[in-house]
């Protein structure tokens, strides 16, 4: 059976008009360009283009991870390091994240790692370790700032893992190993310390009442006793018998 050409008309529009339909989920918009203009956002839901004259560009929504590779960075003090880390960042206004920037995934990912390579390299070894969170935020800062013009929203940076040279490394477990060994120097003197001061407290204890000194000369017999199963025998202290002489 062949077409009229009416029929043939109404067919093509028809197929025209449908090729229009688009649908965008909840967390998708669409940038729409009218011959090369323009239009603004679209979506969520069913939206309609104007075929042969519109055309849409999908830009998500969601919060995008994105991993920045092991960067070469030199400290501060002349260390030699690899830095990685993550970065979350999402699209808050589509328009500029499709007219201000020609790929701003691609952007974005160039700018963390120079933002990475320069923030870490003006800290210096010990406070790139210790200091993580603040470098975190500075970092956060800085990206924020420079991808508002494009409608991106840097909510997150994390420094995922530093790679040490292996002599730094060596060096760092030879450090660690003596402040140990330092710590517990000091706890050992501040022990010996208190066994003083109690020492001199007792023999001033004991030179004030002289009868103490004998009570502990018996429990340390005593004691002795207990322990041992073997004959000991200790000089008898002359001071023991002054309690028992009489006056003749």
């Amino acid at each position: 059976m062949i077409l009229g050409p009416l029929a043939a008309f109404v067919l093509v529009g028809g197929m025209l008009l449908i090729s229009g339909l688009r649908v965008l989920k909840e967390f998708e918009r669409g940038v729409v360009f009218r011959l090369g203009r323009l239009v603004g956002a679209r979506g969520p839901g069913l939206i309609y283009l104007l075929p042969l004259a519109d055309r849409m560009e999908r830009v998500d929504l969601r919060t995008i991870t994105f991993d920045v590779p092991p960067q070469d960075v030199i400290t501060r003090d002349n260390v030699s390091v690899k830095v990685s880390a993550v970065l979350y960042f999402r699209v808050v206004n589509p328009l500029r994240a499709i007219t201000e920037v020609t790929n701003f995934l691609f952007a974005s990912s160039q700018l963390a790692q120079t933002t990475l390579r320069s923030v870490c390299g003006q800290r210096e070894l010990d406070e790139l370790l210790s200091a993580r969170d603040q470098i975190n935020q500075h970092i956060q800062e800085i990206l924020d700032q420079q991808t508002d013009p494009w409608g991106i929203k840097v909510t997150t940076v994390e420094i995922k893992h530093i790679d040490l040279p292996q002599e730094m490394q060596r060096a760092m477990a030879r450090q660690a190993e003596a402040e140990r060994e330092r710590r517990a120097k000091v706890i050992n003197a501040e022990g010996e310390l208190q066994a003083a001061h109690r020492l001199a407290e007792a023999s001033r204890i004991i030179s004030e009442h002289p009868t103490a000194l004998q009570l502990r000369f018996l429990q340390t017999l005593s004691e002795i006793a207990t322990e041992h199963h073997s004959t000991t025998i200790f000089p008898l202290p002359m001071d023991m018998l002054k309690p028992f002489d009489k006056p003749e």
